[in-house]
C-alpha cells in the first residue's frame, strides 16, 4: 500500500452494513486528530489511554449523529481519572469533516501505577448526550462504570437506553515508523443490530450485572443467530489490523465480513476542532453580576480563563464583563 493511501484512512470512520445479518457498523481509524487531542494537554500515560478510547468511540458513535448536532461522551468517577470528556461536531454538509475535541481531569495522588486504565476510574457513570440545536432539549443517557472497559460501558449504554445490540472492537496506543517520532494511533469496529420490535419486557428486568439489559433480552432468536454469527467473525480480527496501516478499512470488512456481504457508504472525516472563543467566554459570564465579577478578579486586575480542550487563555478587563457592563454599553 503507497503511503498516500495510508494517509487517505488515516482520520476517518467508514460506515457500512452487511446485508445478510441486518447488521450495521463503522470502522474507524485516528492518528492526526487524536495526537492534536492529546497533544493539548500532559497527560500521564494511563490517562490518554482513557482519552485515547473515549475518542476512538466519540468518532465511531458520532458519524451517525445529523448535521450540525453534537454529541457528548461523559465519564465521571470517584478515582484518580475524575472526568473524561469528548464532544463531536457534526458537519454542516454530507461530505465536509466532523470535528472533535476531548479532554481529562485526574487527581494525581489516586493514580496507581499499578492499576489498568479504566480502574483508576472507579465506581460513577458513563453519560451520552445528544444536543440538536438551539431550541431543542439535549437528550442525556447514564449507565454505571461497569464491565472493565469504556467500551463495555458504551454497549450497556445502547442495551440499556436504545435496546439496540451494540458491540465495539478497538485498539490503540503509541506506534512509531523508523526515523520517525512516536504517534498516538487508534482503530476499531462498531456493530448495531438495525432497531426491530423488542421482546424485552420492561417489567423483567435484564440479565446483565444489577438488571441491565444486554443484546440476548433484545434480539429474538433469528436476530440473535445472526449478531452472534456476526460477533464470532469480528472476534477474529487482530490489533494489527484494526490499528496498521497497511491494511485499507474496506480490505478489512471484506477480510472479517466477506460471508454477510458488506456493503460500504462514503467514509466521514474526522479532524480536531475546538468551538471556544473570546465571544463564548463573555457570553458565559454575562449571567455574574459586578460583585461576582469581582471575586473572579486577579491581584493584577484581570479576569482569565482558560479552555479545558485546547488550552486557549482568555484575558479580559473586569468592568467589561457581566450583566451589569452589558446593560451599560
Amino acid at each position: 500500500m503507497s503511503l498516500g493511501t495510508k494517509i487517505a484512512w488515516d482520520d476517518t470512520v467508514l460506515p457500512f452494513q452487511l446485508e445478510r445479518s441486518d447488521i450495521r457498523g463503522r470502522v474507524a481509524r485516528l492518528d492526526g486528530v487524536l495526537d492534536q487531542v492529546l497533544s493539548q494537554h500532559q497527560y500521564p500515560t494511563k490517562i490518554e489511554a482513557l482519552v485515547a478510547e473515549m475518542s476512538l468511540l466519540t468518532a465511531l458513535i458520532g458519524q451517525t449523529i445529523k448535521s450540525e448536532w453534537k454529541l457528548s461522551l461523559q465519564v465521571r468517577g470517584d478515582g484518580g481519572a475524575r472526568i473524561i470528556a469528548t464532544d463531536y461536531y457534526g458537519p454542516k454538509n454530507d461530505g465536509e469533516t466532523g470535528r472533535m475535541r476531548a479532554y481529562a481531569s485526574f487527581d494525581a495522588d489516586k493514580l496507581d501505577a499499578a492499576a489498568e486504565p479504566f480502574d483508576l476510574i472507579g465506581k460513577g457513570y458513563f453519560a451520552i448526550l445528544i444536543d440538536q440545536g438551539e431550541g431543542t432539549t439535549p437528550y442525556q443517557g447514564i449507565t454505571p462504570i461497569d464491565g472493565g472497559s469504556l467500551s463495555t460501558c458504551a454497549e450497556t449504554y445502547f442495551a440499556q437506553s436504545e435496546q439496540i445490540p451494540t458491540r465495539f472492537s478497538l485498539t490503540f496506543g503509541k506506534s512509531q515508523e523508523p526515523g520517525g517520532d512516536a504517534s498516538w494511533r487508534a482503530g476499531g469496529v462498531m456493530l448495531q443490530h438495525m432497531p426491530k420490535a423488542s421482546p424485552f419486557v420492561a417489567s423483567e428486568g435484564g440479565s446483565g450485572e444489577e438488571g441491565l439489559l444486554k443484546a440476548s433480552d433484545i434480539l429474538d432468536d433469528d436476530a440473535s443467530e445472526n449478531w452472534n454469527r456476526a460477533n464470532i467473525l469480528l472476534d477474529s480480527v487482530e490489533e494489527l489490523e484494526l490499528i496498521g496501516p497497511s491494511l485499507a478499512p474496506t480490505d478489512l470488512l471484506v477480510r472479517l465480513f466477506h460471508e454477510e456481504d458488506p456493503r460500504v457508504y462514503d467514509p466521514q472525516w474526522v479532524e480536531f476542532g475546538c468551538t471556544c472563543s473570546e465571544e463564548r467566554v463573555r457570553q458565559s459570564l454575562s449571567i455574574y453580576s459586578a460583585k461576582d465579577i469581582k471575586h473572579m478578579t486577579t491581584e493584577e486586575g484581570r479576569v482569565t480563563a482558560d479552555c479545558q480542550f485546547c488550552g486557549a487563555h482568555y484575558d479580559f478587563d473586569p468592568k467589561s464583563l457581566g450583566f451589569e457592563a452589558a446593560s451599560e454599553t
